[in-house]
């Protein structure tokens, strides 16, 4: 099958458009052939090798997470038959989404409705996740509690304002002044354009800063809070664990977290979309063979919604 790979850590330029053996499922898993596959900002940083202490070596490697696809071979145990119409959130450490094929457990697998395009739905699993678990189970958010989303215009952030105004809170955005429209059109209630006017010097509090960026600290941020207030970051760092841990004990908290793939947390994406409480803003749909762009893309930012790979005609 071809499949996008890198040989060594990088920039984009690494990567390339290999010929490589199909996966092999185990009996657990299911095999999906790829009609779309989501790209997201960990990609460029694995890619990088930011995150070689935790995920050293094994070369080739082929990015990515998010799938949209249909089941090839189905795990006998599972619910799926080959034909399904699916999303998986690749549960591999090591990604494998950028291929043709893409092999993942049952457990990180769910069906989806005609009417969600693939393009759409390889959008959804690991930004979504990230953004639902955050606010969920990192937030614990409540009905009118007041959310800030610092970053709230890319793919996880997007996901976050939609997903906190489902449950109920009240939402306040943080992004560029040209993306205002948008996130006020996913139903955010304030705005604030960072490169004028820093949130922090605001006398408003919040229950949850959900810091998607990862551009501002617990330090920075913490005055921000309400009383029983919850910080969450997507920023993976030794100095962000290590606040995490210290404030612990405290009724203001800081939590640095990774989101895991889970077939429950899928499903719950799947009926916010089916019931129009939840879009997929597709920013730009991009061939396996020009990958080494969709790298730089994710890379700049500065655009709405998720960027899309798809298999080359």
């Amino acid at each position: 099958m071809k499949a996008v790979t890198y040989d060594e850590y990088g920039s984009p330029q690494v990567l390339k458009l290999s010929e490589i053996d199909r996966p092999d499922p185990e009996d657990y898993e299911v095999l999906i052939q790829v009609a779309a596959a989501g790209i997201n900002p960990i990609d460029a940083r694995l890619r990088q090798g930011e995150m070689k202490w935790l995920l050293p070596g094994r070369f080739p490697r082929v990015p990515g997470y998010d799938v949209a696809g249909i089941v090839q071979e189905a795990d006998r145990e599972s619910d799926l038959e080959p034909g399904d119409r699916v999303l998986a959130f690749l549960d591999h450490i090591y990604g494998g989404a950028s291929a043709e094929y893409a092999g993942c457990s049952s457990r990180c697998v769910v069906r989806i409705p005609e009417s969600l395009s693939f393009e759409q739905a390889a959008g959804l699993p690991l930004a979504g996740s990230t953004a639902l678990q955050s606010l969920r189970n990192y937030g614990h958010i409540k009905p009118r509690d007041r959310v800030l989303i610092n970053g709230a215009s890319g793919g996880v952030g997007a996901f976050a304002v939609q997903i906190a105004v489902a449950y109920g809170a009240e939402v306040t955005a943080v992004a560029s002044a040209r993306h205002e429209e948008f996130v006020r059109s996913l139903g955010a209630s304030h705005f604030f354009d960072y490169q004028r006017e820093d949130f922090t010097g605001s006398s408003r509090k919040w229950e949850i800063i959900f810091d998607v960026a990862g551009k501002r600290s617990y330090s920075q941020v913490k005055h921000s809070l309400a009383r029983t207030g919850q910080y969450v970051t997507t920023e993976p760092s030794f100095r962000g664990l290590a606040i995490s841990v210290l404030t612990w004990p405290q009724s203001e908290q800081s939590h640095v977290m990774l989101a895991h793939p889970n077939k429950e947390d899928l499903t719950e994406l799947v009926r916010l979309w089916s019931e129009k409480q939840l879009i997929v803003t597709i920013a730009d749909m991009i061939p396996f063979s020009d990958a080494v762009k969709a790298h730089q893309l994710i890379e700049e930012g500065g655009f709405c919604g998720k960027l899309v790979l798809k298999p080359d005609p």
